[in-house]
């Protein structure tokens, strides 16, 4: 289900057919991964370097991301809001003994038990309900170390799911769900505790967790980062929209949304997505900021319904729960300390889970794309221009206007300069905002620049034929030079969509253009050299004529490459 940015190739007997393009896209990826790695993003689908590129919505996770994900226990109170030590000592044996999916919160809760100097003697575990994203609690049984007696339930989750399993009159309940939410909205995580005595048996199941005796609040803090708001807004500017996806609560939710620069109205819950049809979630999706208390299915969903409306999504996520997500995504992306199936799901690892290096890891695949798109039309045109040009003026000569020796060099000479576009500038609206492959706007420009390159071809066949009565080997040689020169000057004229004299090139294709040039005017006259590929001598006069030639072919692509980005501008159904 990946987003694949899938450039056409044709046999290589088509002369519309980008001869380098393999190669320009592998030079392209590689190089963009180098630097994706000096920055601290590990790339493990090349090509996803592209993808990563064309994403306009983000999902990511709160925890470690929009937060600094160092979960601290703030507070063990009990049912009236009061510090309980009980209620730590129950805590501190449910994470202590649990043997499930480690988290930043058990290793929290045990290290505030250790600080408080609780630790699990006199109790041996009997038995485990593991958690799961449906539960959403986690229970251990215990009995006393020496043994007889009742065992005891000590069932930890998500404030919801352990009041459910409570026995609690009405207002017992509206009362915690009112602490609960108080808390949330102060950005404090929030899980429950309860405990149930139960009789000794063999196993214990989810059965056993019903009517239990509401216990407590364990109170988590995790401060949201000090450059998280101002990363989403970079994303904001780059075209790219942040949604978090959590399964935390929703006040907690809200309140880092607020504190990040989301919206935290436009909120759904998992409860609510599940309410929804797939055709109200496609409707709804591009336009909500925060998915709260949502589990792993709920998580795909949300990123296909995404999809499904058009959006090219990113995925960032670090647990067990986001794998699913992970696969879904245009492009999963991880953290280096994840779990190791979500790192193995994602197309990206980030060694730091930081937002402003994904930043400038989306302009990275924005700057490959571009440069990757760039020899696509920049060659297309050009073979199409000399396939209409070769077409015209064949018939009409009675000799061929290049021989194969000549067309060949002509190809590998023209190629040079080409293999340097990985390396170029990117245009700053460019990298403003997503990119993606259509085949409709490349046809356009191949044929309109190519057809300019015709008129040129065309005009250099009627100069050589009728101002200079040129015979074949200077026809050849004349027509080589011009069609090597302007193959090489379009290059640095449609590199930009702005005036070719107000971006620079990369140093690496200046020079190699212009050594490549300095080659194409010295051949013919290089005697032995040119001789063997057939070339001759060029008289001053006639060097002139094709001089100007090029310069006028530079003009009026300049000119025509401004018409062509300024008609793709307008709004449609304008002339």
């Amino acid at each position: 289900h990946r987003r694949r940015h899938s450039f056409p190739t044709r046999r290589s007997s088509d002369l519309l057919s980008p001869e380098l393009l393999p190669a320009i896209v592998s030079v392209s990826l590689a190089r963009g991964a180098r630097h994706l790695a000096a920055a601290g993003v590990l790339v493990r689908r090349l090509d996803a370097i592209e993808d990563l590129g064309s994403i306009d919505v983000l999902c990511t996770d709160k925890t470690g991301t929009l937060t600094v994900g160092e979960m601290s226990l703030d507070a063990a109170v009990d049912a009236a809001g009061e510090p309980s030590r009980e209620v730590l000592q129950l805590a501190h044996l449910n994470a202590a003994l649990e043997t499930g999916i480690e988290n930043p919160m058990d290793r929290a809760i045990v290290e505030a038990g250790r600080a408080a100097g609780l630790s699990t003697d006199g109790w041996r575990k009997v038995d485990e309900i593991p958690y799961d994203f449906v539960r959403r609690r986690l229970t251990i049984v215990v009995a006393p170390a020496a043994g007889g007696g009742e065992h005891l339930l000590v069932t930890k989750g998500a404030v919801a799911a352990v009041i459910d399993r409570c026995a609690l009159q009405p207002d017992q309940r509206a009362r915690l769900e009112a602490a609960a939410q108080a808390l949330g909205e102060r950005g404090v995580r929030v899980l429950a505790l309860a405990t149930r005595r139960v009789p000794p048996q063999p196993r214990n199941t989810v059965d056993d967790e019903v009517a239990l005796a509401f216990a407590g609040f364990l109170c988590f803090a995790d401060a949201v980062k000090p450059d998280a708001a101002a990363a989403v807004q970079a994303l904001a500017r780059r075209g790219v929209r942040v949604a978090m996806i959590t399964g935390d609560n929703r006040h907690v939710a809200a309140q880092v949304a607020r504190q990040v620069g989301l919206d935290p109205t436009a909120l759904i819950t998992g409860t609510e997505v599940s309410a929804l049809r797939d055709e109200s979630l496609w409707q709804r999706a591009p336009h909500l900021a925060v998915y709260a208390e949502v589990d792993p299915a709920q998580k795909e969903r949300i990123v296909r319904a995404l999809q499904r409306t058009g959006h090219a999504v990113g995925y960032l996520g670090d647990g067990i729960n986001d794998a699913p997500a992970l696969h879904a995504a245009d492009v999963g992306l991880s953290v280096d300390r994840a779990v190791d199936v979500a790192r193995e799901s994602a197309d990206i690892v980030l060694l730091q889970p930081d937002l402003a290096v994904l930043e400038r890891g989306i302009a990275e695949g924005r700057r490959t794309f571009a440069n990757t798109l760039k020899y696509i039309q920049i060659t297309t045109s050009a073979n199409f221009g000399n396939m209409v040009s070769m077409a015209l003026a064949t018939p009409l000569l009675p000799f061929l206007p290049l021989t194969a020796t000549q067309i060949l060099l002509n190809n590998f000479l023209s190629d040079l300069p080409s293999m340097a576009i990985s390396a170029d500038h990117a245009d700053a609206e460019v990298l403003e905002r997503p990119q993606h492959w259509d085949l409709a706007e490349v046809r356009r420009y191949m044929i309109v620049f190519g057809l300019v390159s015709s008129v040129f071809d065309l005009l250099t066949f009627g100069l050589l034929l009728t101002v200079f009565h040129a015979a074949p080997e200077v026809f050849r040689s004349g027509w080589f030079v011009v069609s090597l020169l302007t193959e090489l000057a379009v290059v640095l004229v449609l590199r930009t969509r702005g005036p070719m004299w107000a971006s620079r090139p990369a140093p690496l294709l200046l020079w190699t253009t212009v050594g490549v040039a300095v080659a194409a005017v010295l051949l013919p006259a290089s005697g032995a050299i040119g001789g063997l590929f057939g070339f001759v001598p060029l008289p001053a006069a006639l060097q002139a004529a094709l001089a100007a030639i090029v310069v006028g072919y530079v003009v009026a692509t300049e000119a025509t490459k401004r018409w062509f980005w300024r008609t793709r501008a307008r709004p449609p159904g304008r002339g």
